[in-house]
């Protein structure tokens, strides 16, 4: 037992054994290994920039670097990206990567039969042209801002024809590492290539385990048998470990905008009315300290906080009670509500659940939990037949406002005002010009009550005090550990 013991201290910091290897626990296990066809955030964060790379790709601090383009122009009417790509690319099982494939991911992406869960990344481009292998050009049918910006994420990442249909259970990319293995229900190792294009990692392997019990991941820390948790399910034990020499406690942004959606395919919330008076019998501050013990920032939008362009919207409805009852009278529901809010397993979301439910009893509105699995989570209120009324989840994709602007998205909202300002803002080119506009579709949002908007989910993390690279933020859904490393 002892030996036991110091068995796994001398892994939690970092001794000589564990200077090639690394093991991370993550919250949640993927659906499947394939970014190019899942919206489980899940997913990215083992494959990112670990497996598979796209043309560009977003950095620790959320700006776009060259990926597997070297290089790119712009034509001037801002509609034509000519790429340059590197030379000796080769995906994992040996295939050589040119042009002609990324002709191929951006067309599958683009495909009418496409399950790309963000397919309105590539809805712009107006054609892929592959003139020789080492140069791809791609034309848009109006001009995107953020077009490289989206070449980033992890749906915009470049697969191999001969190869793609079998990513989900065993993913063929071009990045450092390549899988090893997946134990279903239990974790995903990756290993290090030795034929890869670029600077090659300093960990030989990594091991992604799947610790979703929040006591577990405690437990999985202080025992050694992971290094890291990059998000603690449990914020409250964030002082134990800072109070431990051995760990590091690091506390960052994310992209996360936590929601308690509305489900406007319901006849229920197409009455702004009712929209507004559950927003007005919310108080996102109570949840932010019930739920996350204070970690997490209170939104009135769907928007960033640390984004330049983020406009606080929080005073648009405010928590009132009594304005919510007056609300729901008008509205004809003056003897109230029953509605069923389904959660999926975050602990934001259970727990923020129990507090919401509590809150909207007071107002009137009698709420049956549901907790559900991811997978039926996704099946159920994701896809499917949206069979929800309330839900909660924290949207982690970056600079995501636009998908109030997709038609057929499980919220099941639309205005054509808003939708006019996204299609300006993808003709904006100059930055000032479109921080006005992103902040009249934010107040647009909020005036709507779209959703409402809870708070920015905030990045909690644990590592061990010798590791080094992770990173702190999350400006997308990934634990690249291209550039970890553990000190001696």
């Amino acid at each position: 037992m002892v030996a036991l013991a110091a068995t796994a201290g001398f892994a939690a910091t970092g001794g000589a054994f564990a200077k090639d290897s690394l093991t991370m626990g993550v919250g949640l296990e993927p659906p499947h290994l394939d970014p190019t066809a899942g919206a489980a955030a899940a997913i990215d964060e083992i494959v990112y920039a670990n497996l598979f790379e796209g043309l560009t790709r977003i950095d620790r601090n959320g700006a776009v670097q060259p990926g597997l383009a070297e290089s790119w122009t712009i034509s001037d009417d801002r509609l034509t990206y000519t790429f340059t790509l590197r030379d000796g690319v080769t995906f994992h099982d040996g295939a050589s990567f040119d042009s002609s494939d990324v002709k191929f991911s951006l067309d599958r992406a683009r495909a009418e039969t496409s399950t790309n869960a963000q397919k309105g990344l590539f809805e712009g481009i107006a054609s892929v042209e592959a003139p020789d292998p080492k140069t791809v050009i791609v034309t848009l049918k109006q001009p995107e801002g953020n077009f490289l910006w989206n070449m980033g994420w992890g749906d915009a990442v470049m697969v191999d024809p001969a190869s793609a249909e079998s990513n989900n259970t065993n993913p063929v990319g071009t990045g450092p590492f390549k899988l090893a293995r997946w134990t279903k229900g239990d974790s995903v190792m990756l290993t290090r290539r030795d034929d890869y294009w670029g600077k090659a990692p300093a960990l030989k392997s990594v091991t992604f385990k799947f610790i979703p019990d929040a006591s577990a991941q405690v437990a999985a820390l202080l025992a050694g048998d992971v290094d890291a948790m990059p998000n603690m399910g449990a914020p409250e034990t964030l002082a134990q470990f800072e109070a431990d020499p051995r760990f590091e406690v690091v506390v960052g942004t994310t992209e996360g905008e936590t929601l308690l959606v509305l489900n406007q395919r319901r006849d229920l919330f197409k009455d702004p009315k009712v929209r507004r008076a559950i927003a007005h019998a919310i108080d996102k501050q109570a949840i932010v300290d019930g739920a996350m013990f204070g970690f997490g920032t209170p939104i009135g939008s769907h928007f960033a906080p640390h984004n330049p362009a983020y406009l606080d919207l929080t005073g648009v409805a405010p928590y009132d009670p009594e304005k919510a009852k007056s609300l729901l009278a008008e509205a004809g529901h003056a003897d109230g509500l029953k509605l069923v809010m389904k959660l999926p397993p975050p602990s934001y979301a259970r727990r923020g659940g129990e507090i919401i439910a509590a809150q909207l009893r007071a107002v009137g509105i009698e709420t049956e939990l549901v907790n559900v699995e991811w997978g039926q989570w996704l099946s159920d209120v994701f896809k499917g037949d949206h069979d929800f009324d309330l839900t909660i989840v924290s949207h982690t994709e970056p600079l995501d406002i636009g998908i109030y602007a997709r038609p057929d998205y499980y919220f099941g909202y639309h205005s054509d005002a808003f939708n006019a300002v996204m299609d300006e803002i993808r003709d904006t080119a100059d930055e000032a010009k479109r921080t006005k506009l992103y902040q009249k579709a934010q107040t647009i949002l909020a005036e709507d009550t779209a959703n409402v908007f809870l708070f920015q989910l905030a990045k909690t993390g644990v590592r061990a005090a010798k590791l080094d690279g992770l990173w702190e933020n999350a400006p997308i859904q990934a634990n690249d550990v291209t550039g970890v490393h553990w000190r001696k």
